[in-house]
């Protein structure tokens, strides 16, 4: 047997450090089922040693120039593409994207984001006046302090460079708690950071679960802010943990997003829409995953559904390809596997995919891509974040009746509309509660912030805004303007 990788050392105050007290947690490979890796879960002695740390080095960090901390990111950039290969590896090895897709997608999104930050950094006004009728009143933007960092094991590197890029290119210093079951990325990633040579404490990183390390940040009286993506019912619990300091919580949750199918849409809609769902394994709370289809155009849709998902190769993250991997863990399969058979029993139709692992396939948590058409919004597939390539076709007779479906929800994060009618699509990217709109397969333009609204959480994440999120706002009268 090959030996696992020994990743049990945290990194505190600018060193590779033991834990304080041993407790194992082995990593396991989503396409093996078998170990690749041994980590070790941090205690409070662990996080307040790098909250020490942290609270330490920010008076010196946020006094530094700006262009100090942008030649430090400037670095981890470089850093980054040159281990780009590296960082692609973990990334399969520990969540199961496939190797083509997690260095283009997962690894190429993290290099994506570092750089955007430093073209929005690079423009950004700290200090600025309130407006021409008040010429001395000056917004000061200033950093919050020590911030604990916590992110999940579906895009690591997505929310990793989402967080501690622009927490330290704004002058705070930070604690990272990275996924316990996808560890492997954030480690690579806080090697990039110490190559970089960023001064000792201003960034930590601390491996544990949530009810070890992330509750103890969340309650840490020494912590400014808490910025977590994950779970609604852990961003419930964060925020009850946080309370009693009064900290600042930035949450991005869950989603359950609509993708709204006119008949006048263009013919790779629904190919598109389902490719989505199915992307990443189904492991994106952004994913369309209910389809509302226009009732004229509906049965053809659900065809075309169905052609998509039994098109979709399911096999192991090791080989190339354009294929999806396993699900992240067996704990992950178990409540795609229940859900799923939720939709059978609750009457919707089962189109394709369905239970059980995909034919060929013994080893692995690989799941079927699966689609079911006549679906009610009162289903549990239509209401629930399932988290894996399962997609709800519902079908709609007018426009009013399908925003009332995409709105009753409790998420808001992305909605999609796919209409030719220009005026028509931007009637519903107003009527649809979401914090984003994505129309006609069109992308967000670069630096947009992502975000939601109601259970989804209300953090923005990106570009001008995604800075703005990790500092305050000062106000100031009487400033000088000849001083």
């Amino acid at each position: 047997m090959t030996a696992l990788a020994d990743l049990r050392k945290f990194y505190i105050n600018g060193q590779w450090v033991d834990p304080a007290s041993s407790r194992d947690l082995e990593v396991i490979d989503p396409s093996t089922e078998e170990p690749v890796a041994v980590i070790s879960l941090g205690s409070q002695a662990d996080t307040d040693a790098a909250v020490a740390a942290a609270k330490a080095a920010f008076p010196a960090w946020s006094e530094t120039p700006p262009e100090t901390r942008l030649a430090y990111v400037e670095k981890i950039l470089d850093i980054y593409r040159r281990r780009a290969p590296d960082m692609a590896r973990a990334i399969s090895d520990e969540m199961g994207a496939p190797q083509d897709m997690a260095l283009s997608d997962q690894t190429g999104v993290g290099e994506f984001h570092i750089a955007t930050f430093i073209e929005s950094f690079r423009n950004f006004e700290f200090i600025r006046p309130l407006g021409p009728h008040a010429p001395t009143t000056m917004v000061a933007w200033e950093p919050i302090g020590v911030i604990g960092l916590i992110t999940p094991w579906n895009w690591p590197m997505n929310q990793v460079t989402l967080k501690v890029i622009p927490a330290i290119l704004t002058g705070n210093t930070v604690v990272l708690k990275p996924s316990e079951i996808a560890p492997l990325s954030s480690v690579l990633f806080t090697e990039i950071v110490d190559e970089a040579g960023l001064p000792p404490g201003v960034y930590n990183m601390v491996n544990g679960d949530g009810l070890g390390v992330g509750t103890q940040l969340s309650v840490h009286p020494d912590v400014d802010m808490i910025s977590f993506t994950g779970s609604t019912r852990a961003g419930i619990a964060i925020t009850k943990a946080a309370a009693d300091t009064v900290k600042k919580v930035a949450l991005e949750l869950g989603g359950k997003g609509a993708n709204l199918v006119f008949a006048d849409a263009d013919p790779k809609a629904v190919e598109r829409g389902a490719r989505h769902c199915f992307n990443n394994s189904g492991q994106s709370c952004n994913a369309p995953t209910r389809m509302l289809v226009e009732r004229s155009f509906y049965d053809q849709a659900v065809e075309q559904a169905r052609k998509v998902a039994e098109e979709t190769a399911v096999a192991s993250a090791h080989q190339p390809g354009r294929h999806i991997g396993p699900v992240v863990s067996k704990l992950q399969w178990d409540k795609i596997q229940d859900m799923i058979q939720q939709g059978i029993d609750e009457g919707a139709r089962l189109v394709a995919g369905g239970p059980g692992l995909p034919e060929g396939v013994n080893r692995g948590y690989f799941v079927r891509p699966t689609v079911f058409a006549d679906v009610t919004n009162e289903m549990s597939v239509a209401r629930q974040e399932i988290f894996g390539p399962v997609l709800s076709i519902i079908p709609f007779d007018s426009e009013e009746e399908a925003v009332d479906i995409a709105n009753d929800t409790i998420f808001g994060l992305t909605n999609y509309v796919q209409t030719q009618d220009g005026a028509r699509r931007n009637r519903l990217a107003r009527k649809l509660r979401a914090g984003m709109i994505e129309t006609n397969g069109q992308s967000r333009g670069r630096g947009s912030a992502f975000g939601g609204i109601k259970a989804s959480g209300r953090a923005r994440e990106g570009g001008v805004w995604g800075l703005e999120e990790f500092m305050d706002s000062k106000q100031i009268s009487g400033w000088d303007l000849d001083a």
